[in-house]
């Protein structure tokens, strides 16, 4: 059954907020946010694979993930999770690295509500400094969501 989304809106033009219900329950898309076998199963996206990811899930601890474009482009993210409420939320940084370096930071909020045996997830990530890299992030994030949904679906 397919994912139903709402369309991205913006408290603030700093923010990205991103409503999706999911086929499946809370507790294996928690897992899918902070499980690395899991992980780079979806965290990509189009055009986009995962090729590692790492996780620390313990407040205080790291994350840092990495993807390639067709064309052999890798980026790599990082952040340190901040608040882990299993199955319900997740507060984490997120940084691109930069040539090796940690870009400008911010925040990413996820919220998993049990609906009925399905899940709706709350993703929410600022402070953004422009309109435009917040529509950036919300076209990357869509994607990976989308692919999120496919491999949810499989896993059950």
């Amino acid at each position: 059954m397919a994912a139903t989304a709402s369309a991205p809106h913006s408290t603030a033009q700093h923010e990205l907020v991103i409503t999706r219900i999911f086929d499946a329950p809370r507790e294996l898309v928690f897992r899918a946010w902070t499980q690395p076998e899991h992980i780079v199963r979806w965290l990509s996206p189009r055009n986009f694979t995962c090729i590692s990811a790492k996780t620390d899930v313990r407040v205080g601890g790291a994350y840092r993930a990495g993807i390639r474009s067709t064309e052999g482009k890798e980026n790599w993210m990082r952040g340190i999770y901040r608040e882990i409420v299993e199955p319900e939320r997740l507060v984490f940084s997120f940084a691109w690295e930069k040539e090796g370096e940690q870009g400008r930071e911010n925040t990413i909020t996820i919220s998993l509500a049990d609906v009925g045996g399905k899940t709706r997830m709350t993703f929410r990530q600022a402070f953004f400094e422009t309109a435009e890299n917040r529509d950036d992030h919300n076209k990357g994030w869509s994607s990976c969501f989308d692919s999120l949904e496919k491999y949810l679906a499989g896993e059950h």
